[in-house]
């Protein structure tokens, strides 16, 4: 049985996306994996999808979600990516959810969001770890 990761964030535009992508590329086939924000943004932020091409992750055809109940009850790991909270989103207190507390990559200059993007490599590669247990 293939286990779900959800990786959440406000608007699924950025650190989120650069999670999901990480764990795609680094993570068994047996994990299946998404993202998803509390209130989506209409696209990803172009930095995000240069700093990840810099590292050869392509994210241009990817879109925000919007997050459902549905996704926080199918998963079976959820990470809150940051600076989400109870009134924007009670659901993600129900389950045992991994807080991460990454600062958002927007307004960031360039170096910060490298920063940023290799942090979440870590968390992501960290977390791998720990499901294969």
């Amino acid at each position: 049985m293939s286990e779900n990761i959800l990786f959440v964030c406000v608007e699924n535009a950025g650190r989120s996306q650069m999670a999901e992508a990480f764990f795609r590329k680094y993570a068994p086939d047996k994990f299946k994996v998404s993202s998803a924000g509390t209130t989506p943004s209409s696209k990803l932020n172009p930095i995000i999808i240069q700093v990840m091409n810099e590292i050869g992750i392509d994210l241009t055809n990817q879109q925000p979600k919007i997050l459902s109940n549905s996704m926080i009850e199918n998963s079976s790991k959820t990470v809150n990516m940051g600076c989400m909270d109870k009134e924007s989103c009670p659901s993600l207190f129900v389950k045992d959810v991994l807080d991460w507390n990454i600062s958002d990559p927007k307004e960031k200059s360039l170096d910060e969001v490298r920063e940023i993007r290799d942090k979440i490599k870590s968390e992501v590669l960290n977390l791998i770890k720990s499901l294969e247990g």
